[in-house]
């Protein structure tokens, strides 16, 4: 029988869902899932952080909250302590009344919000993001209608670094008003970072081009452990007086994968713009999902407001910030062990839960096909899904894969 659907195409799987599905159906015992961006605790199993564990329990008990709606743009309480977690209490945006929040699903739905209201609003159609980054980056902005998609180069393949001298170059020759996509700490995949010298002068190229910065930070305090550090960039930027967007995700630092807690923070110019761009982000917000999920939200806001489990928290993320840097020095000293061939000292440069390990496409396809060991055809590795019992295994295994497949100077493998 036809059907009007006959049209309708198979779509490629995304390859990182479709990795966790793979591993899930592996019934090898020594099987590594090092896909997904999630945090595992040192036995390799999911971890909900006592602090979110404990706000649950007083929330499940507390007969006064209800399951009404929430405003458009989500609850207040918690937008305005995470503007103040990101820009710091003293920014003078926030005495000033030019900064501020609003609640929306994830990281994901920070992007998408952000950019829908810069491209009808603003008008912007131009946006740049690094080469490599976040798969779904590209397919946010396009579907929200940015028709110009560009990119920046970001890794040398060949020194397993950032290339500062790259980025610069190609967002010296980016049109005016392009929107630059900016990884805030701990770039997913490379988890290469710029220093603060180097920050300053992509802002100074920026200032010059009159581009405009759209930060993404998924990893504030998960990447180094400290809440100021991982939010340095954005802040020197607000500093030097750039008017921005910041897509905020709560689902590494908290844990709250699934509950989809995300802020999308408003810095500009002049207290009385506030209004009119809250009232149209709250028709671009109606359009699309009409109203967000309280849950997590709440979750979050009570424990930035208060001072004991603000604290307690900052422990929970320098714990799990402090077992992916012992993963990564223990990654690095098996590889040395075995006299791996090339040099591993990129994996403890890098920060945050993703290595790009310099594994290219043939070698990773090995160790899925061969080792059971699962990571995307990029090199890209979660940090977290090593941990004492494993890591022997996996570096045995890389070191078979790259003697198997030694690369050529430009980083592909020899066939």
């Amino acid at each position: 029988m036809s059907s009007r659907f006959d049209v309708v195409q198979q779509g490629p799987p995304i390859e990182v869902f479709n990795l966790m599905k793979l591993f899930q159906e592996d019934t090898n015992k020594n099987k590594v899932n090092l896909g997904v961006g999630a945090y595992r605790d040192e036995n390799g199993k999911p971890w909900v952080l006592p602090v979110v564990r404990q706000m649950e329990k007083q929330m499940a008990a507390d007969e006064t909250l209800l399951h009404e709606y929430l405003p458009v743009l989500g609850f207040e309480q918690f937008s305005n302590l995470s503007v103040s977690m990101l820009l710091g209490k003293d920014s003078p945006a926030i005495a000033e009344g030019r900064a501020f929040g609003v609640q929306v699903l994830s990281g994901t739905g920070g992007l998408r919000v952000g950019a829908e209201f810069l491209q009808e609003h603003l008008k912007y159609n131009t946006f740049y993001y690094s080469n490599p980054t976040w798969e779904n980056h590209h397919l946010v902005f396009v579907k929200s209608g940015f028709s110009q998609p560009r990119v920046y180069r970001y890794w040398d393949p060949k020194r397993r670094a950032f290339d500062f001298e790259g980025m610069v170059e190609d967002l010296s020759g980016a049109p005016e008003n392009s929107v630059i996509l900016l990884h805030a700490c701990a770039h997913n995949p490379t988890g290469i970072d710029p220093t603060r010298e180097q920050w300053e002068k992509i802002a100074d190229v920026m200032e010059q081009r009159k581009l405009f910065p759209f930060f993404d930070s998924a990893y504030q305090g998960f990447a180094s452990g400290d809440l100021d550090r991982d939010a340095w960039a954005v802040r020197y930027f607000v500093q030097r007086g750039f008017e921005l967007v910041c897509s905020q995700s709560y689902a590494k630092n908290f844990g709250l994968y699934n509950e989809r807690v995300g802020n999308l923070a408003v810095v500009v110019s002049d207290q009385r713009l506030v209004a009119p761009i809250r009232s149209q982000l709250t028709w671009v917000v109606r359009g699309m999902y009409s109203n967000p999920p309280a849950h997590g939200a709440r979750v979050v806001a009570n424990v930035l407001a208060d001072e004991k489990l603000f604290n307690q928290w900052r422990e929970h993320i320098k714990l799990m910030s402090s077992r992916v840097i012992e993963m990564r020095e223990a990654l690095r000293a098996e590889l040395i062990k075995l006299q791996t061939p090339g040099n591993w000292d990129h994996i403890v440069k890098q920060i945050g839960l993703f290595s790009y390990t310099g594994l290219n496409e043939i070698q990773s396809e090995y160790l899925v096909r061969e080792h059971h060991i699962y990571l995307l055809r990029s090199g890209r590795i979660n940090i977290c899904g090593l941990n004492p019992s494993n890591v022997q295994y996996v570096a045995r295994a890389m070191h078979d894969a790259v003697t198997k497949f030694p690369n050529n100077d430009d980083g592909v493998s020899k066939l």
